[in-house]
């Protein structure tokens, strides 16, 4: 291991505290120094950053870093370094002993709790959207494989799905969890399907008017899931799992299997973590999506059992770290539009989340999966689309 030298004590740094120079150490595990010169180094602009951050975790970091505290230019690249050299496991905040209690004890995603989400997160405003997300407006990952823009990946991952689907004119398709309805649009533009959405926010189903006016066959329903009870040819869910809670997952399966007709297909798109003895980050859950819950492959597997056959497995959790690397470039731009609006915490805030996520992306610590599910099992086997 590197020795730790400093010519210079960074703000706030205190060389006669061992934990201050465990920290430093563990940094320098992942190549990341304080007061460095590299673009990923951390900055340190005042005192109280590392003792937060031992003791809240990402919570404190992310606070102080709203705070103006410290910096760093590539953020992104920054938390790449730390979740590859996995420093988050020899560093236990006890914190995060009161979010995993309350993780495992709670239902903190109650049909009136589901709606906070909505409000705090997706009731931002069209207009901020519009500006960070693509054409269609897809706040989900997009499909990278061949595109070389945004809207390219977004379109190329509208597809993919259509085609896993095996979609075809004159079906029903029910979209749990629907945002702003971009594949609802895409499906029934490019494959002439009906469409009905279901979604929390209400901005999103004020956006889906515009959808009805040009004439297309969807519909947004401003409801829970849990209160649907129509029978479809198709059920799809595209970043939406999320939101569930591993209370509700086996819930969740259970209303997408009564929706579903007896030949049909259900695809699950979701972001999931490759371990199940974890717990929500405590600052993404307070400032970005409160009462979320990222699966393991096999919770969604145990919540599925004897409801679904699971035909097809698709992961492309590495194209989520491009997908928000353009946003990120799309909300720099235009944020001189928004800035008096938000303001400085907000624009800090939401730079945080844009570049510390695409660096766990980036680092393979969580993954995109798609799910291709049956009822029944497909006769003949179900051919894989990729």
């Amino acid at each position: 291991m590197n020795q730790l030298t400093l010519d210079k004590s960074p703000v706030g740094f205190d060389e006669a505290s061992p934990s201050h120079r465990f920290i430093a150490e563990l940094l320098i595990q992942a190549d990341i120094q304080l007061d460095g010169d590299r673009p990923w180094d951390i900055q340190l602009h005042a005192p109280g950053v590392i003792d937060s951050a031992l003791s809240r975790g990402n919570l404190g970091l992310g606070e102080s870093y709203m705070k103006g505290d410290w910096d760093a230019e590539h953020l992104d690249e920054l938390f790449y370094r730390l979740m590859r050299a996995q420093l988050g496991q020899r560093i236990k905040p006890t914190q995060l002993m009161y979010y995993s209690l309350r993780s495992r004890l709670l239902n903190r995603q109650t049909v009136k709790r589901a709606w906070e989400v909505g409000e705090k997160h997706y009731d931002l405003g069209n207009d901020f959207y519009a500006a960070m997300l693509d054409q269609r407006m897809t706040y989900t990952c997009g499909y990278w494989k061949d595109a070389k823009t945004l809207d390219d990946a977004q379109e190329a991952k509208l597809d993919l799905i259509c085609r896993k689907l095996s979609l075809k004119p004159g079906m029903r398709v029910l979209d749990i969890g629907c945002g702003w309805g971009s594949f609802m649009a895409y499906a029934a533009e490019h494959y002439g399907v009906e469409c009905v959405g279901l979604t929390i926010s209400k901005e999103q189903a004020e956006f889906g008017q515009r959808l009805i006016k040009k004439g297309l066959p969807v519909e947004f329903r401003l409801q829970d899931y849990r209160n649907e009870n129509e029978r479809f040819d198709r059920v799809v869910s595209i970043g939406m799992f999320e939101h569930v809670g591993h209370k509700n997952y086996r819930e969740f399966m259970t209303v997408a299997n009564r929706c579903l007709k007896d030949d049909g297909l259900f695809l699950l798109h979701t972001i999931g973590k490759n371990l199940s003895n974890t717990v929500t980050d405590p600052w993404i859950d307070k400032y970005i999506f409160p009462n979320g819950e990222l699966p393991t492959l096999g919770q969604v597997a145990d919540a599925a059992e004897a409801l679904f056959v699971v035909e097809d497995v698709h992961n492309f959790g590495a194209d989520y770290d491009r997908t928000l690397m353009a946003w990120h470039h799309n909300f720099e731009s235009n944020w001189a539009t928004f800035k008096h609006q938000y303001g400085e915490r907000f624009y800090r805030m939401w730079r945080y989340y844009l570049l510390s996520c695409a660096g766990v992306f980036r680092a393979r610590e969580i993954q995109l999966w798609q799910l291709v599910m049956s009822k029944q099992g497909v006769v003949g086997g179900y051919s894989r689309i990729s």
